[in-house]
């Protein structure tokens, strides 16, 4: 019997002594979690770009790119303490369902619901571009994010009261920590992080990529899009990006609402009036309304600009003043297929993607 007692209290210790392991395994675990996320030591993030893209923009030498600095900029991307009254976060202009627009609105709204001056271009592929914005103030991608944080009619806010909510968030020290070895919170490791996210927003998956990998087919109307495409659109839509990241006049009217005369307004020349920069068509079926104001509600409404109303100003783009025509000749015929083939530039995994979800 006593040895029966024995063997039963033996075992009870050993379950206990298993169950205690078990419990510190949990507490180490749980020490580097964060909202479902595991914070390992910090490496590299894969970026993998792809083959037929232009070469990385994006230094990665000034701003290493790691799994925890993107963590961290996706976490500040949908963070509402970024601005004044704690509203309006990244995210809140740039939505993933509209490849990272602000769909609905001719312009962005901002803090207070205030009007700014400009419809919100896609976030994506922005490691591959040179300059940024429809006038292209910004090419430096890690400073990129200070001008919505700052600008009055967007987050209206700064970087030492952005960095004086945060440090009070413990979460918040946690990740720094993990990013940055430290939980020392700062403007720059705001900045630099938020643009560590996005940096990894690629989209590479469209039909027309696949298209060109051999992994999809064109219907007839996609094909004579292209061939349009290619004859009409790619002097200045050019690239894989879709996209020279010139400056141009197209001839669109100036928008007394808005005061905004493009390049202009950063190099106070009068040649570079009302031209602003050629944006990427990649995901354009997702991201109306179109145009610097987003006064084209429709594909079909700025083809039909460019065939039909096209202004001859005074430094209208030397493309759009050919052989006696200003514009671009198109038949609703021909108009239709471009936007097939536009249509074929949209990446449904792009705007899905967990990865890039608040």
């Amino acid at each position: 019997m006593i040895s029966l007692i024995k063997h039963f209290q033996r075992e009870r210790l050993r379950s206990l002594w298993i169950f205690f392991i078990a419990l510190s395994g949990i507490l180490i675990s749980c020490s580097n979690e964060y909202e479902g996320e595991v914070f390992e030591e910090d490496k590299a993030y894969n970026l993998e770009v792809p083959a037929n893209f232009p070469a990385l923009a994006f230094d990665r030498d000034k701003n290493p790119v790691t799994v925890n600095g993107v963590a961290l900029g996706k976490k500040l991307f949908y963070e509402g303490r970024l601005s004044r009254n704690n509203t309006i976060s990244c995210g809140f202009c740039h939505i993933q369902e509209y490849a990272f627009t602000h769909h609905g609105h001719p312009v962005s709204h901002g803090i207070d619901d205030k009007l700014g001056i400009r419809n919100a271009p896609p976030i994506q592929n922005m490691a591959f571009l040179r300059n940024y914005t429809w006038d292209g103030v910004s090419h430096n991608l890690d400073e990129r994010s200070l001008v919505p944080i700052t600008t009055d009619f967007e987050m209206d806010s700064s970087l030492p009261e952005v960095v004086s909510k945060l440090s009070k968030d413990a979460n918040y020290k946690k990740l720094f920590k993990a990013a940055y070895g430290d939980d020392n919170i700062t403007g720059e490791r705001i900045l630099k992080a938020l643009s560590q996210f996005m940096v990894t927003m690629i989209s590479s998956d469209s039909k027309y990529d696949k298209m060109k990998k051999g992994k999809a087919s064109f219907t007839n109307e996609e094909s004579q899009g292209m061939a349009l495409f290619q004859t009409r659109c790619a002097s200045c839509h050019s690239g894989e990006l879709f996209t020279d990241e010139s400056y141009r006049n197209t001839g669109m009217y100036y928008n007394a609402s808005y005061d905004d005369r493009g390049r202009y307004r950063v190099t106070l020349d009068w040649k570079d009036n009302m031209k602003f920069r050629v944006p990427s068509l990649r995901n354009v079926e997702y991201t109306a309304p179109y145009m610097h104001d987003g006064r084209f509600s429709s594909l079909e409404a700025v083809l039909g600009f460019y065939s039909d109303n096209v202004e001859d100003q005074a430094n209208l783009d030397p493309l759009l003043k050919q052989n006696g025509h200003i514009g671009i000749p198109m038949s609703a015929l021909e108009k239709q297929y471009i936007i097939a083939f536009l249509k074929t530039l949209s990446d449904p995994q792009f705007i899905t993607n967990k990865q890039f979800a608040e």
